[in-house]
């Protein structure tokens, strides 16, 4: 079988801004933009450009049906800064029942999409 995911859907109210949020975290590039769509890619020519799910942000009237269903798992170099990275791009912390012991941080974009900050990847993990 040849299957291969090309985008994963956002629905949004605004796309713009959540796409101009993803844009600055992810460091990706605008491949296609409208009013309703915006299309993120990785950087082009890197090792992630046509091999990485697209984010398709597109608006939705509907209200966010509260917990996502589906969340991007997000594995940085150093998970302190790139928290704080984020909250300063406008992401928050989000609590979604996870305990005080777990090794990643639950966030939400502006719009309120979670996502999870692993811990760095290291040679033991």
């Amino acid at each position: 079988m040849t299957l291969r995911i090309q985008c994963v859907c956002v629905d949004c109210h605004d796309p713009a801004a959540v796409a101009a949020f993803w844009e600055a975290a992810l460091g990706w590039r605008r491949t296609h933009d409208a009013p309703d769509e915006i299309v993120l890619e990785p950087p082009a020519g890197s090792a992630a450009d046509g091999v990485a799910p697209d984010p398709l942000f597109l608006r939705v009237p509907d209200p966010n049906p509260g917990k996502n269903r589906l969340h991007l798992d997000l594995r940085p170099s150093d998970q302190d800064a790139e928290v704080a990275r984020l909250i300063g791009l406008g992401a928050l912390r989000a609590s979604v029942g996870q305990g005080p012991d777990v090794s990643w941080v639950v966030m939400a974009d502006p719009e309120g999409n979670e996502f999870c900050v692993l811990r760095a990847l290291t040679g033991d993990a």
